[in-house]
């Protein structure tokens, strides 16, 4: 198996406080791993773990669905909750979706989560076809480097595996539907302009998560992939203000 560019994962250990970071459907870690050197740099015990079917061919994905790709997050937080005295979760996109699984499903265990441009459910006009069409098409054209700033690159397949995509429905459902589990102190960034995923994913999760804590941050400048865009530093820094703002409590 050849990885793409960018693709490995990343580590780094540090203090007792674990963060978690998980990279977005059909992308590789390339487009969390400014966010997790930052963290890594602030002295925290970071993962940033490849998702399987990911990094390599679209065709891979086709071959996994979310089960698998939680259970290769909920491993990665399961070796840092081990480490450490807290763990923060932090996801783009899909990885948002995980995020908040997580949250769900280990309560107290996460400290608090960042969710980037995450999602729980799509307006395409398409996806009520995904049913039939996963069945019958492999794939369709790609969202991959929806980057405002020019010259970057996520390390994410050119094309939209329809099973796996199919699959993510299901973990959108989930999540959904368990909604009202997610407590956390959450720290939730939109970017104002995002051509993947629709702003009223971040505003029914701001409404439908029942965390006291939350603040929302609309990020003027970028796109979908916000942590590789001209708002990348605004991420870090709050995030590192929240993670330590949390810590201290």
């Amino acid at each position: 198996m050849t990885l793409m560019p960018g693709a490995e994962p990343f580590a780094a250990d540090g203090s007792s406080t674990g963060a978690l970071v998980i990279h977005g459907f059909t992308g590789s870690p390339k487009s969390m791993l400014p966010l997790a050197q930052r963290l890594a740099k602030e002295g925290m015990t970071v993962r940033l773990p490849r998702l399987p079917g990911h990094g390599t061919r679209w065709q891979d994905m086709n071959l996994t669905r979310w089960e698998d790709w939680y259970a290769e997050v909920d491993r990665a937080f399961r070796e840092l909750a081990e480490r450490c005295d807290r763990v923060f979760v932090l996801g783009l996109s899909m990885g948002g979706s995980l995020t908040l699984r997580l949250a769900e499903e280990k309560g107290d265990a996460v400290t608090g989560i960042v969710l980037i441009n995450a999602a729980v459910h799509s307006e395409r006009k398409d996806r009520h076809l995904l049913p039939l069409l996963q069945a019958i098409v492999p794939s369709f054209p790609g969202i991959s480097n929806d980057i405002k700033k020019p010259g970057q690159d996520e390390g994410a397949y050119s094309k939209i595996p329809l099973k796996a995509a199919y699959s993510l429905s299901k973990l959108w459902a989930a999540v959904r539907q368990d909604i009202d589990k997610v407590t956390q102190p959450a720290l939730v960034f939109r970017s104002e302009v995002d051509h993947v995923v629709e702003p009223s994913n971040a505003e029914w999760i701001m409404s439908h998560m029942r965390s006291a804590d939350k603040t929302l941050v609309v990020l003027p400048d970028s796109y979908h992939v916000a942590t590789l865009d001209n708002d990348a530093m605004t991420i870090e820094d709050a995030s590192v203000s929240f993670i330590q703002r949390i810590s201290s409590k």
